[in-house]
């Protein structure tokens, strides 16, 4: 991250992941708040189709109960980012985007304190700063940072209060034998501007429909590691860690086209929703990772036990205030009171054989096996048909294989198995109108891809076609019972996304001391409905062959770089197709803007980094020059249906120091 000209403080996804092929970014959070991002016609929101990691460690709020990552930290504080798909993802987790692992910065080790501040400046009052200070002291390493972010935000009501910490320490018992203690915590308040129509967005995308709406997670992530390398070949690791906290919104919860505006018969404003998560995740994973040899046959094998257990408590529909603060005050009991708890244990083993000089075959397989029990009230609902249980027992299974043409040339392909638990929101019922299948099937598919990389003095390049199948997605059905419709949430059929995923870098001198570089990674979906049908109306209508939601054909992001040895300017050009809102593929928008066609979109940025003595750092950012006014998804849930501005142009100015 320290090396590519992006906007950290505002944690541009669309300039951070510029080199992935595919990755589509859903802005709709907050300048800066959290990235929500996707790949392969998956669901963005909050990333919640990956095994999300920070050094290892989990921070999904509840990989069972609710996949979402609420976890923020600060893009400053980032040296890499990973992320691993395929065959190798079983060992980390069963979902269908893969792994996303986010390595942060430590402290320089030659020295027994070192300083980093890095500090910016933009648009729309963005003011943020990273301070922080590591080193090493005998066998003992540490590193520890706060962060802080203020901004007004592109739209009116839309301001962002963040700050985050934390403390990591590390001892070196021996050359085999480390321990690591981290407490990681990030909160932020977000005052959200509410959801427009197509007509108020094409009036003014800059526009609120909402002054008292607020969404506050505050989320505390706590780990311990031990790695012991027991001797040349073999090398075991553990980490236990948790994701504690909350998930705070108080909103007028209701479609762009209704105002929220004081009663002239009560002289105050509508009560509005509370709605509170309490996340108490805990996870512990052993792992072994051993070289060996079968004869000429080297291979090396990593396997490991992880274990779950989980407790979301979910309270929602209370009773907000009527007031315009952030307040969430309640009167009487929350609508909803519900505890949905899961113990998993997952065992997994991976070995991967070199069969020659040229070929490889790495084969994994990944057992789960546990089951989530929901409890707790319904206002609306009997006692008796509130309980649920829901048991994971599952194996998947993944091969893939690598041809080394050359020495710098590698065909591979690879088959893995995927899966994705019913979640919390699935099997509760919106309301007395709503009924939910009490045998939701989970859903379970595959990645099946084949490429081709390699590189030559000047250009390197990888090119994929894959096929992602995803069975038992989940939908809305209309039934009738006793002469009454009822809208009926159950597993509508499948999907399958097909498509190429092309990244290629080309490089060449310009002068002794000057490089300039250009790049293009583009990705084409194909993703469609199989065997579907949804709600249309009080009726049933097949929707097979049809697009899927938020899925748009082409993704393409293209830049140069010109370098120097104390300098780099670079210009990114990002183009994403249009895409749609609804599965039914529903062209003409709604009244309310939560369904209609997403506009295609281009965008240009230019970033620029220039390096003063050995420690000061100065970075300039200009986002969206054109300021083209665009908006990413028709979100069909939180933060609330309806047309959600993307900000347009903005300048940010950072300015780094190390001592």
């Amino acid at each position: 991250i320290e090396n590519i000209n992006a906007n950290v403080a505002e944690k541009t996804a669309r300039q951070i992941f510029a080199k992935i092929p595919g990755v589509f970014v859903y802005d709709m959070d907050g300048t800066g708040n959290q990235i929500n991002i996707s790949t392969r016609g998956l669901d963005p929101h909050r990333g919640w189709e990956f095994n999300q990691r920070v050094n290892g460690v989990i921070v999904n709020s509840d990989i069972y109960g609710y996949p979402a990552s609420h976890y923020s930290l600060p893009m400053e504080s980032v040296q890499r980012i990973e992320l691993v798909r395929g065959t190798a993802s079983l060992q980390y987790g069963a979902q269908f985007g893969g792994m996303v692992n986010i390595v942060t910065k430590r402290g320089d080790t030659t020295r027994p304190i070192s300083f980093e501040t890095i500090n910016s400046v933009g648009s729309y009052g963005l003011v943020s700063s990273y301070n922080a200070i590591g080193g090493k002291i005998g066998k003992w390493e540490y590193y520890a940072y706060y962060s802080t972010r203020k901004s007004d935000g592109y739209r009116k009501n839309s301001r962002s209060n963040y700050d985050g910490q934390d403390f990591m320490i590390k001892y070196n018992a021996n050359e085999s034998l480390v321990f690591k203690a981290e407490l990681a915590r990030s909160n932020y308040n977000y005052q959200i501007p509410g959801p427009l129509t197509d007509s108020m967005f094409n009036a003014d995308p800059r526009q609120a429909t909402r002054s008292r709406n607020y969404f506050s997670p505050e989320i505390y992530i706590p780990s311990f590691s031990a790695e012991w390398q027991l001797t040349p070949q073999t090398r075991v690791s553990w980490v236990t860690s948790a994701v504690l906290g909350v998930r705070n919104s108080v909103q007028f919860d209701k479609p762009a086209n209704i105002v929220d505006i004081i009663d002239p018969t009560t002289l105050t404003y509508a009560n509005r929703q509370v709605d509170i998560d309490h996340f108490n995740s805990y996870n512990s994973e052993l792992r072994l990772l051993h070289e060996y040899s079968l004869g000429k046959i080297k291979s090396q094998v990593a396997a490991g036990l992880q274990v779950m257990d989980n407790d979301l408590h979910r309270q929602q529909l209370g009773k907000g205030s009527t007031g315009s603060d952030y307040d969430l005050s309640i009167t009487g009991d929350f609508g909803r009171d519900l505890h949905f708890k899961t113990q998993n244990i997952a065992a997994f083993v991976e070995n991967k054989f070199d069969l020659t000089s040229k070929f490889s075959i790495n084969a994994g397989v990944r057992f789960e096996s546990g089951e989530s029990k929901m409890s707790g009230t319904i206002s609306y609902l009997e006692a008796t048909q509130i309980p649920n249980t829901i048991k994971h027992q599952f194996p998947l299974f993944g091969l893939n294989m690598n041809y080394k043409l050359n020495e710098t040339q590698n065909l591979y392909a690879g088959f893995s198995q995927a899966y994705r638990p019913v979640i919390f929101k699935d099997i509760i019922p919106a309301n007395t109108y709503e009924q939910t299948n009490k045998n939701l099937k989970d859903a379970y598919g595959y990645n099946l891809e084949v490429g081709y990389k390699g590189s030559t003095e000047h250009f390197h390049w990888d090119v994929t076609v894959f096929r992602l199948q995803y069975n038992n997605r989940l939908g809305s059905l209309s039934i009738v019972d006793n002469g009454t419709f009822y809208l009926y949430r159950t597993n509508i059929g499948d999907a399958v996304t097909q498509g190429v995923e092309a990244f290629g870098e080309y490089s060449m001198p310009v002068t002794e001391a000057v490089r300039l570089n250009f790049f293009t990674s583009t990705a084409y979906f194909d993703a469609r409905y199989e065997n579907a049908q949804v709600k249309f109306g009080n009726i049933n209508q097949s929707v097979t062959g049809n697009r899927l939601e938020a899925v748009p054909t082409w993704i393409s992001r293209n830049g140069a770089t010109l370098k120097g040895s104390k300098w780099s300017i670079s210009t990114l050009v990002s183009y994403t197709a249009e895409s749609f809102a609804d599965a039914l593929n529903t062209v003409q928008p709604s009244a309310n803007g939560s369904v209609g066609l997403v506009p295609s979109y281009t965008l240009l940025d230019v970033n620029a980094t220039f390096h003063f003595m050995k420690n000061t750092s100065l970075r300039l950012n200009v986002n969206n020059i054109t300021d083209k006014k665009y908006f990413t998804k028709r979100p069909t849930f939180y933060p609330g249906p309806g047309v959600w501005s993307s900000d347009g142009r903005s300048i940010t100015a950072t300015v780094g120091m190390k001592f």
